[in-house]
């Protein structure tokens, strides 16, 4: 079985149903794109099989003779560098007794990037009122049982040092009820009020404004988020669903 038939074969689940990527887009990634030497045979491969694959970046991997490619949705593939193999998923290393995920490492730093580069205002922020020891960004969306579960140990989470920095994924969608109610939650006077209000079930006034929503529902699809609450560390580290607040602090090392 040829490449294209093998690689044809699993990229719909690896996509998802968030693509696939416009032509423009896919011809403006392919121009900014970052590779080492030696790694355009494989590209050429790839853009030859799946033309609209949206390949971020390139870059050596830890398994000899393979290079990893991070892809904009925040998915990474592995090719060989002789441009005939690929294989989708997490490459793991065994070292002193320990399994570390290498993958997962090289999203984690990558998401960390982007989270570091969000303006606070952009998020709907609670912090602890006595010393911030560490935050977290947590996804989320109004409608969600355990996003409200989370929501109501709030004031926990606070007391062990944690910061929440809410942001925006209604994950209905776009122009959804949930999506103006969480646009609602933005452009209220008082966000936390907003939000918490809404998180008990409660309806707030319907409200628009200049508001961040659909660029963060974009980037939580990009970072890997695929349900909420989806929490990221202050490292990196993508925690999917909800976790209580102790074990929260003991997730993220405090």
């Amino acid at each position: 079985m040829n490449l294209k038939i093998l690689v044809l074969a699993g990229m719909v689940m690896l996509l998802g149903p968030h693509m696939p990527v416009a032509a423009e887009q896919s011809a403006a990634a392919s121009a900014d794109l970052k590779a080492p030497a030696g790694s355009e045979k494989l590209i050429s491969q790839l853009r030859k099989a799946i033309p609209d694959l949206p390949i971020e970046a390139v870059h050596e991997a830890e398994l000899p003779g393979f290079y990893l490619l991070e892809l904009s949705n925040g998915q990474t593939l592995y090719g060989s560098k002789s441009g005939n193999h690929l294989f989708s998923g997490d490459l793991f290393s065994i070292r002193n007794g320990n399994v570390v995920n290498l993958a997962e490492n090289h999203r984690a730093v990558k998401r960390k990037k982007l989270m570091d580069s969000l303006p606070m205002e952009s998020m709907v922020v609670f912090s602890p009122a006595g010393q911030t020891k560490t935050h977290v960004s947590v996804f989320t969306d109004v409608d969600c049982g355990y996003c409200r579960k989370l929501h109501q140990e709030m004031a926990q989470i606070n007391a062990l040092g944690i910061e929440v920095r809410y942001l925006a994924y209604p994950r209905a969608g776009l122009g959804t009820p949930t999506y103006a109610k969480i646009v609602s939650a933005w452009c209220a006077e008082n966000p936390n009020e907003a939000i918490t209000a809404l998180k008990s079930g409660l309806e707030i006034p319907s409200k628009q404004c200049a508001n961040p929503v659909a660029e963060q529902y974009a980037l939580g699809q990009q970072v890997g988020v695929t349900g909420t609450p989806a929490i990221v560390t202050a490292d990196g580290r993508l925690l999917p669903g909800y976790m209580p607040a102790a074990q929260l602090a003991q997730a993220i090392g405090l």
